[in-house]
């Protein structure tokens, strides 16, 4: 891996991680127009998901503190059982990468059609949202635990975490505002311990890519994920994400097409 094709694939990460465009879709596409080879190699990926972490944690910095601060008191308070919620979001995403990691791995095997197909799923799920109406309730447990199967589902490449979440968020009418930030902070504890795991099993040493083009690649997601995570925010605000549907499956078609 050289230096632009680690910039471009972090560009990507960060930009994509949070707009609802699917990052490892994207990821898989970029790496097949640019010929770039990691086989195994889980360095960069590693590197890219903590820079998108990072851009979550400075983005929210505040609400995180608030919560932590809050949860300190030892009492029951909102922010006790807003953490408790995240915790219960936590668990379907659990499943599959604990029992199913080598089923999950699979899918990231170069096989462009099933990613433009997964991304025709990512538009459609999308496009609903359009029709959702009456989106000011709060996020319960339970639905804090469905919002949590879409995340477990968008394992798949192609298929939008952001975009499955909020989607499914405002499908079952919780607040705009609040699924987007329930959202950005229930990934920062699956990704990191995504990362710990990747770290406890070895599959970082060895690594044939240099500290230069990690480093590329590691500013290129923070500086991208930074102006999207802001971005994305405004975007639900606003109900624009019908325009993303509409490109999710262009790309998802061109994907399969050619």
């Amino acid at each position: 891996m050289n230096n632009f094709e680690a910039f471009i694939l972090g560009l990507l990460q960060g930009l994509t991680e949070f707009l609802p465009v699917s990052s490892s879709g994207h990821i898989e596409l970029g790496k097949h127009v640019l010929g770039t080879r990691l086989d195994k190699d889980v360095t960069f990926t590693v590197v890219v998901h903590a820079a998108t972490v990072l851009s979550t944690l400075i983005v929210f910095r505040k609400d995180i503190l608030d919560l932590l601060r809050n949860a300190c008191t030892f009492k029951r308070n909102e922010s006790t059982e807003y953490l408790l919620k995240i915790g219960i979001s936590m668990i379907p995403v659990a499943v599959p990468g604990i029992f199913f990691p080598e089923m999950i791995e699979s899918f990231f095997d170069g096989n462009i059609v099933f990613v433009g197909c997964m991304l025709l799923v990512t538009s459609a799920l999308l496009g609903f949202t359009y029709f959702a109406k009456n989106n000011n309730a709060d996020i319960t447990y339970a639905k804090a635990f469905i919002i949590g199967i879409a995340q477990a589902v968008a394992v798949l490449p192609g298929i939008s975490r952001s975009g499955a979440t909020i989607a499914t968020g405002l499908l079952i009418g919780v607040d705009k505002t609040e699924v987007a930030r329930f959202s950005f902070l229930m990934v920062i504890i699956p990704i990191l311990g995504g990362n710990f795991l990747e770290l406890l099993n070895g599959d970082m040493a060895g690594s044939n890519i240099g500290i230069l083009p990690l480093t590329v690649g590691f500013f290129a997601a923070l500086t991208s994920g930074l102006i999207a995570c802001r971005l994305m925010i405004y975007i639900v605000k606003n109900s624009k994400l019908i325009y993303f549907s509409l490109y999710c499956f262009a790309v998802g078609l061109m994907a399969i097409l050619f």
